[in-house]
């Protein structure tokens, strides 16, 4: 069942979205969830989609800091210091002394040329962001994914217990003609037995359906974050015909590459990677900034006579604006190993990508013979179902005449049922595989 668990992902391109206090009214008032319904809830509320939401939010801070960088720093400072006891003095003498010092200094320093190191960084944290914002649609697309799988999980046990209770009802119903039939000696109380022991067992499997159904709403429900899965259910869709296979593997691989998340985000990646080796080949380069400030200081000493406070700060007052150039001659083979390692991480990043994009081929590829096996398959189940419920109207027919034994019924009876619940089957199977092709090509398509 897990094969088929996706079928339902599909829906959602061509349902209308619905917010997700919607949802959350629906669980409120017992009215039935959409597929829509239960996405947009868990895309609002899902802890992995939030933390990777904050990884996004953390990229765009780094890119701020980088963007930033270029900008000049300003500092200002201020300092105060004491004095006491003997000391060199203005003309050059040592004297028994007390003095003090205060200085108060503005200063600004800037980078002019790094080597294009900032440029680079500015670039590679504008490549984070957006393989980060590739990421999040991807833990979207897998929480879209996980929801469906258990929506249709749903989907599928609700079959299985309609097909049960089917079989309680049927199972029930020759029990009354048998237990009838007893009363007027047409009918052997081992015959009665069997046919009790049949519904008893009927009874169990529909009660195990029911549980099945129950733990698969319990399942989406914690998916979605709700705190009780009680008055929760959802829309069993309406059944329609196979949607016929269009394009080739290829056509729609080369239609893929230009979509998912998960190539885009490694081809992000190796553009990162890309410039990881320029920022690495800055270390060759000279680095030259610009600095300048401003200053004075107040100064008082106890052997001399001490000038007015705000005299002192006017006539010490000083600025200064300089370059500073620093030159590479050995780092100890510190640059050249950073740019090996940085093209090393560049070529992982090339092989990753390539995993990726064989990864989607092959996907591709099992869903496109997967969806003409499935849906050949979906085809002979309707038509073994057919006959099987054509076995049973004959075989009933027998044994109400007396012509057919209670075992013979039975053994009809469930081949039909089998068949009823294969069918079920192959049609969830058949519409995942031609609904996952679709939604490779990145096209609306509906169950």
């Amino acid at each position: 069942m897990k094969k088929i668990v996706l079928t339902f992902i599909l829906m959602t391109c061509g349902l209308t979205g619905q917010l997700a206090t919607a949802g959350a009214q629906s669980v409120a008032n017992g009215a039935p969830w959409t597929l829509n319904d239960c996405i947009q809830y868990a895309l609002d509320h899902n802890l992995s989609v939030q933390q990777s939401a904050l990884q996004v939010e953390q990229r765009e801070i780094e890119l701020n800091t980088a963007l930033n960088s270029r900008l000049p720093g300003v500092a200002a400072s201020a300092s105060q210091n004491f004095s006491f006891g003997r000391g060199l003095t203005a003309d050059n003498t040592y004297a028994n002394a007390n003095t003090t010092n205060t200085g108060f200094n503005l200063g600004a320093d800037m980078t002019l040329f790094n080597g294009l190191r900032t440029r680079n960084t500015i670039e590679m944290d504008r490549l984070n962001l957006k393989a980060a914002t590739q990421d999040l649609e991807k833990m979207r697309d897998d929480i879209r994914v996980a929801v469906a799988q258990a929506y249709v999980q749903i989907v599928y046990n609700q079959e299985i217990l309609e097909v049960a209770q089917r079989q309680v009802e049927m199972d029930s119903l020759q029990v009354a003609r048998l237990e009838a039939m007893q009363r007027t000696g047409k009918a052997a109380s081992a015959d009665v037995a069997v046919q009790q022991a049949t519904l008893a067992q009927s009874r169990v499997t529909a009660v195990q359906a029911a549980n099945n159904l129950q733990l698969a709403r319990l399942e989406l429900a914690q998916l979605l974050e709700l705190p009780s899965p009680e008055g929760f259910s959802v829309v069993i869709p309406e059944i329609r015909d196979i949607p016929a296979l269009t394009g080739s593997p290829e056509a729609i691989y080369e239609e893929a590459l230009g979509i998912k998340p998960s190539v885009k985000a490694e081809e992000t990646r190796l553009a990162s990677a890309e410039r990881g080796i320029d920022i690495a080949r800055a270390g060759y380069f000279p680095s030259l900034s610009l600095n300048g400030g401003l200053g004075t200081n107040y100064y008082t000493s106890s052997s001399l006579p001490a000038t007015a406070f705000l005299t002192q700060l006017s006539n010490n007052f000083s600025q200064y604006v300089g370059l500073s150039l620093s030159v590479p001659i050995f780092s100890r083979m510190n640059n050249r190993n950073q740019v090996r390692s940085a093209r090393v991480s560049y070529a992982a990043q090339q092989v990753q990508l390539d995993q990726a994009k064989k990864q989607l081929y092959k996907e591709i590829q099992q869903a496109w013979f997967g969806a003409v096996a499935a849906r050949s398959k979906y085809e002979s189940s309707v038509q073994a179902e057919e006959a099987a419920s054509q076995s049973l109207s004959l075989m009933q027919a027998k044994y109400e005449n007396g012509k057919a034994s209670v075992t013979e019924y039975n053994e009809t009876k469930n081949q039909y049922l089998k068949a009823a619940s294969d069918r079920a089957q192959a049609r969830c199977e058949a519409l995942y595989q031609a609904g996952l092709l679709e939604f490779y090509r990145g096209k609306d398509i509906q169950l």
